[in-house]
């Protein structure tokens, strides 16, 4: 984790020139920022994308919009991260919406494309400032793009539901005031990115888990499809939302410890106070809310229905995606997860007909103790959502690119695992346990995300393929489900009788439960 330190405010406009290097210095809406340079690397951290921070009065309001300002300020250091677990840094606070960006010093004579990174975290965790998401290697790898990582509030200050309280009808947005601060950084980048020579109307969002669940929810979002043109999401779906009725549960139970009745009650709390109670309280139950007023009350059909046939998709899958919490849980501690979660949430929901066809499931091929419940989490939460996700968006017209990641670790346990492609797609080595990933198979990954944000296509020419292979990746179609299969040594288009990823019959349906 790199260290927190202030951004300062170097002069006011007509100071401008005097004490800073003018040849980093980047003019936007709301200010003049400054950034640093190291060997041809430019990085501009901190700039707030509000404003006025989310702190005080403006807690579980919608983020602020931003204003125009002449002053100059540094844009040297990461900001705060969302207040979360204290395990990843204590360098946390309510001050959070702030944005990074990453270019070459190389001058081009058109625009750049842009990537825009949001992150991951079960929507409770996780920041821009990790080491991990540092886009200096990937702006090194390719001078002529544009990569910005964007903030967002989290866990109980960025979902909570409080319109049912007695005083919550000024909080209309609460339950999805994350998303909406995701919708002014993308809407900062739109209005700024130009000056820094991106050009903002080639922009991708992308994003693993939840941050590839937010970029699915973006285009559901009224005006926010107007500040991007494509999305890249890993192992992540519009299936990560919660019903209106589950959040106000999750909020009910959350005020019950918390002793609070109000939302003038919870603002008397400390957001420390707030997070830590719902981490023992509610933890995995905070998701975005399927509101009908921010997020539609079915994003399924409003995908099936076209909502986002001009923005174009490539997303996917890990063949072992619940395998990276039996890992990090312990065996023991994710069976223990798997039983309670089942018992307060499939034996209320599903009919006989579906528990006996997920048992049916759960038990095929299974070897160690945890299989069933790994294959049935993984694919209620990740790999249906995903495919889903593709069905939905070509059913209603538009293009998905997919893939079926199955490169496995050297972890026996992690296998093809939630998460585990993160490293490479960032060009961070240094960050993947145990063995190595064939350098030629990351840089090919890369070199074709990147070409899907640069033309819409992340098809490769043999000229343009690492290995000098042309990889010729087809459209999803509802025919024959193709897919690219990302092999380690075996990239290659499939059709679904070669590579089945879900199980029609019998998992399948778990879709329209959304987050069970």
């Amino acid at each position: 984790m790199a260290q927190y330190v202030e951004n300062k405010k170097i002069a006011d406009g007509h100071l401008q020139g005097e004490n800073y290097d003018q040849s980093l210095a980047v003019k936007c809406i709301n200010g003049t920022f400054v950034g640093t340079k190291t060997e041809n690397i430019i990085s501009y951290k901190g700039i707030p994308f509000v404003g006025a921070q989310p702190v005080g009065d403006l807690r579980w309001k919608a983020p602020v919009e931003y204003a125009p300002n002449d002053g100059v300020y540094e844009a040297c250091h990461f900001a705060k991260l969302a207040v979360q677990d204290l395990s990843i840094t204590d360098h946390q606070g309510e001050d959070c919406l702030y944005l990074n960006i990453w270019q070459t010093d190389e001058q081009t004579a058109q625009k750049k494309p842009v990537m825009v990174w949001i992150h991951g975290g079960a929507f409770m965790a996780g920041g821009t400032g990790i080491e991990l998401f540092d886009c200096t290697n990937l702006a090194k790898e390719n001078p002529d793009m544009i990569f910005v990582t964007v903030a967002y509030r989290l866990g109980a200050l960025g979902f909570l539901h409080l319109s049912h309280l007695p005083d919550g009808k000024d909080y209309p947005d609460a339950q999805n005031v994350a998303l909406l601060d995701q919708k002014m950084a993308l809407k900062w980048i739109h209005e700024n990115i130009a000056a820094f020579g991106g050009d903002p109307d080639n922009v991708t969002i992308w994003g693993e888990s939840a941050g590839a669940g937010s970029v699915t929810m973006q285009p559901l979002i009224n005006g926010s499809q107007q500040y991007f043109k494509k999305v890249i999401a890993q192992s992540g779906a519009p299936s990560q939302t919660n019903s209106v009725e589950e959040s106000i549960a999750t909020t009910n139970d959350l005020m019950a410890v918390l002793g609070c009745k109000t939302v003038a009650d919870l603002l008397k709390i400390d957001a420390r106070t707030v997070i830590d109670t719902a981490a023992d309280v509610v933890a995995l139950r905070m998701f975005p809310v399927r509101d009908g007023r921010i997020l539609p009350l079915d994003p399924w059909e409003a995908y099936s229905n076209g909502v986002a046939k001009d923005i174009t998709f490539l997303q996917g899958c890990n063949k072992d995606e619940m395998n990276c919490f039996v890992a990090d849980w312990t065996i023991e501690g994710f069976k223990a997860w798997a039983a309670d979660r089942k018992t307060k949430k499939y034996a209320q929901v599903l009919t006989d007909e579906e528990r006996a066809k997920l048992e049916s499931f759960c038990k095929e091929g299974a070897v160690e103790d945890y299989d069933p419940d790994s294959r049935l989490f993984g694919h209620s939460w990740f790999i249906d959502g995903a495919i889903k996700m593709s069905e939905s968006q070509t059913m209603g017209g538009g293009k998905s690119y997919t893939y079926f990641y199955r490169v496995e670790s050297s972890n026996p346990i992690r296998k093809s695992a939630h998460f585990e492609e993160v490293p490479i797609v960032f060009n961070h080595p240094e960050q993947i346990e145990g063995r190595p990933y064939d350098p030629t198979f990351s840089k090919t990954m890369r070199k074709m995300w990147v070409q899907f944000a640069k033309t819409g296509n992340p098809s490769l020419s043999a000229t343009e393929s690492p290995d000098g292979k042309a990889k010729e990746w087809p459209l999803y179609d509802l025919k024959d489900k193709r897919v690219m299969v990302l092999d380690e040594f075996d990239i290659h288009p499939a059709k679904e009788s070669e590579v089945k990823i879900v199980d029609w019959e019998r998992t399948y349906f778990l879709t329209k439960y959304y987050m069970l």
